[in-house]
């Protein structure tokens, strides 16, 4: 008898154990790999023993070299501007990149952010995954809970629910009253599935500003510096020559000076010339980060278009919701059925269903709509299209039911004994 089970089931044996989607990928791609990039990078900026100290500096022998690094370190170097002549450079007049006799018309490049790359990525990797903590606390694993069990719906074949080791195979009865509970919980709780919508298209958008925000403030991190930063890389074409565009931003040596009393109690200064290690890491990182941050703008940017289509497209084409559901759950849908639904709902109902398809079987997922649409086809919903009830008006098919948490579904209803 288990053997011809197991038979049975072999074939129907593919279903997903994955945790319910409910994002799009480029929701996925501001929490999941931004923040590792970010934690990445973090790492490679503190994995010292690799890239030697941060600085290194030289100056004259009046100063103790564990002093003057220190100094220099905690109250920033500086480059000066005049001396980024590429042809002085070349024929050997200077030995760096902004680094020179200075005269007191001279203007001047202060680096003081090499003190804070390490932190400013670890905060930016937490601001980055903010809008998931939020939308996961909001969606309050309402999807998980309607769906729960569905996955194994390719293997009801019995009346009755059957054991397999852990796991409760449930019966065809099972997967129709799961159906049925997760029909009424949409018609009857329409204000909590919108809610749910509505906050997932508002930590969209506030992904989208969020990374907006993120590229201003790293841009007056590196002194107004990053935004050009790309798109100078790809234009610079000779990087044989010695001040290439990353060398302005993230100099290799700098300049630092230190002042002390002499003997006599006069005012000495110490001229120090400063190797700065990490700013060949921090070059590419920030140039990773330019390219990787354009990338996710123009995605973040045509997500929230495509909502906006959305909106204006689910009541408007009977081909553009037969698309849409198509790519999610394949297999026909009954074009009476798609307009009862969309008729019948707003654009937040309609993409909390969308969002179910994503996590339903096909076969599961139409069954539900079916049902859906021909609820809303046989009656006018309670309450008017903003999910408000008109005073004195009764649900039809819900009465005064106290929930200890909206956020997740209606639970079956038990049997009188």
């Amino acid at each position: 008898m288990l053997a011809a089970t197991l038979t049975t089931l072999t074939p129907r044996m593919r279903f997903n154990f994955s945790k319910p989607n409910i994002e799009n990928i480029v929701f996925k791609m501001h929490y999941k790999a931004t923040v590792t990039l970010l934690l990445a990078f973090v790492i490679l900026v503190c994995a010292r023993e690799y890239f030697g100290e941060h600085i290194k500096c030289i100056s004259d022998q009046g100063v103790p070299d564990h002093v003057i690094q220190t100094y220099c370190f905690f109250m920033a170097t500086f480059t000066i501007v005049r001396h980024y002549n590429e042809s002085l450079l070349q024929h050997g007049f200077l030995p760096h990149p902004g680094v020179g006799p200075m005269m007191e018309t001279d203007r001047t490049l202060h680096h003081t952010y090499y003190q804070w790359v390490p932190f400013v990525l670890f905060i930016q990797s937490i601001c980055f995954y903010m809008p998931h903590y939020i939308w996961k606390k909001k969606e309050g694993g309402r999807v998980k809970a309607l769906v729960d069990g569905l996955q194994y719906a390719g293997l009801a074949l019995h009346a009755e629910d059957m054991k397999v080791g852990a796991t409760t195979v449930p019966s065809r009865t099972t997967i129709d009253n799961q159906i049925n509970l997760i029909r009424k919980d949409i018609i009857m709780r329409l204000r909590v599935t919108r809610t749910w919508s509505t906050w997932l298209v508002t930590m969209e958008v506030v992904n989208l500003v969020h990374l907006m925000l993120q590229i201003w403030l790293i841009d007056i991190f590196l002194n107004g510096q990053f935004i050009s930063l790309g798109s100078n890389v790809l234009s610079y074409g000779d990087w044989e020559q010695i001040a290439d565009p990353l060398e302005t931003i993230f100099p290799k040596v700098t300049k630092c000076l230190f002042h002390k009393y002499g003997p006599s109690g006069s005012i000495q200064q110490h001229d120090a010339l400063c190797v700065m290690a990490l700013n060949i890491i921090h070059e590419k990182i920030y140039t990773i980060l330019w390219f990787w941050f354009l990338f996710l703008f123009i995605a973040s940017l045509l997500a929230v278009i495509w909502r906006v289509i959305s909106f204006f497209m689910y009541r408007r084409s009977l081909k553009f919701n037969q698309l849409v559901f198509r790519q999610v759950s394949a297999g026909k849908f009954d074009p009476h059925n798609v307009l009862h639904v969309v008729n019948g709902c707003q654009f937040a109902d309609w993409l909390f269903l969308y969002y179910l398809a994503k996590n339903m079987k096909t076969s599961v997922f139409q069954q539900l709509y079916a049902r859906v649409a021909e609820e809303l086809e046989k009656r006018e919903l309670p309450g008017d299209q903003d999910g408000h009830e008109e005073k004195g008006a009764e649900p039809i098919l819900l009465g005064k039911i106290d929930y200890a948490d909206e956020t997740l579904p209606l639970k079956p209803e038990k049997k009188a004994s």
